[in-house]
């Protein structure tokens, strides 16, 4: 014992960091796919499950958004490359106010269904970033991070609905906790030069609702399925043609342990495009971030499981709804559940 209180410092020194070096070499490694996943290597091995609704038929010759938008002056990307450079874009007249419809109808639907509406930060702090799993790997070269503050710009609002929770203990009966976040979203777009250049697809600035869930272990497959379910009906409600991927093991995100894609039909690439995704992070990042609930009988803690899904990204629900609403004369139909929203039915220049 003397010998041992002799070396002391010099053993708690050796074991700092031999436990950094441990927990730095842990966070590298992913969290594990569900039994369920497919199996794959990469995207070619994702899984169509369903397609749902009809595509459009035109008689006449179909355009891109980009052009219909353009002539209509809802969009702007000319100026707003002057202003910020490339993958930016100005919204404008009609195509606001729909941003807001859009938002109306993702509330009207969710909080029927116990969501609690956020408006969350969109920083985070390094630490709080790191508990989300979406910093490792590749995926940090698609943050903005401003070191002299030590903080990051989310890339989704499921990062700040997630970290607010941190070093929590919630209550089994107030499981599932679920929230429905309202940001704007910045991602630099590594690896994505060249791809999508054009427009508002791909962008680095965006707004996006979010639907993200605090949920017992046993409840978490069942709540990624109710989040699928959520994100189809708001799809059928505007009435877009659409198509449900199940992402293989290999394509799966850093925190996903299962994942599925929603893909709408744009006519104009004669193909299916990714508009929502919804994952299912078990207890990865509640045991990052300290995120507990309590048994209501055994009165032991346990890591929550979290799930995440897309209500709408804003800018490519706009180009899907433009696309397929499209009229011969230029002009853009309101989907029918948007209207009370608007009060006017068709988009024409003005």
């Amino acid at each position: 014992m003397q010998e041992l209180d002799k070396n002391n410092d010099q053993i708690d020194e050796k074991f700092k960091k031999t436990a950094e070096e441990f927990n730095k070499l842990m966070l590298q490694i992913p969290n594990l796919p569900t039994d369920d996943a497919p199996i794959g290597k990469n995207e070619k091995d994702n899984k169509v499950l369903r397609k749902i609704g009809d595509k459009p038929k035109f008689n006449f010759e179909q355009k891109d958004y980009l052009e219909i938008a353009e002539k209509l002056g809802l969009i702007d990307v000319k100026r707003a490359a002057k202003v910020a450079g490339s993958r930016f874009g100005y919204l404008k007249n009609q195509a606001v106010l729909l941003e807001f419809a859009l938002v109306n109808l993702v509330f009207e639907t969710l909080l029927k269904e116990d969501f609690t509406p956020v408006i969350p930060p969109v920083m985070l702090k390094s630490k709080m970033a790191q508990g989300t799993g979406y910093f490792e790997a590749t995926d940090i070269e698609d943050a903005y991070f401003l070191p002299k503050d030590d903080l990051f710009l989310v890339g989704t609002s499921e990062q700040s609905l997630l970290t607010m929770r941190a070093d929590e203990i919630l209550e089994e009966k107030e499981l599932p906790k679920r929230y429905v976040g309202f940001s704007t979203c910045f991602r630099r777009e590594a690896g994505a030069y060249g791809k999508d250049t054009k427009g508002i697809l791909r962008v680095h600035q965006f707004d996006k609702l979010e639907m993200f869930s605090f949920c017992r272990p046993e409840q978490s497959k069942k709540e990624h399925q109710f989040f699928l379910s959520m994100e189809e009906k708001l799809m059928q409600a505007l009435k877009l043609p659409y198509q449900i991927i199940n992402i293989c093991t290999g394509d799966l995100g850093f925190p996903a342990a299962a994942k599925y894609d929603i893909e709408a039909w744009i006519p104009s690439e004669n193909r299916y495009r990714e508009t929502h995704s919804t994952s299912n992070c078990t207890d990865f990042q509640a045991r990052r971030l300290n995120i507990r609930y309590r048994d209501s009988k055994t009165q032991k803690l346990d890591f929550v499981h979290t799930v995440n899904g897309t209500a709408f990204a804003i800018g490519r629900t706009l180009i899907a709804i433009i696309e397929n609403y499209q009229q011969k004369n230029g002009t853009i139909l309101v989907p029918q559940i948007l209207q009370k929203y608007l009060g006017f039915k068709i988009i024409s220049k003005k």
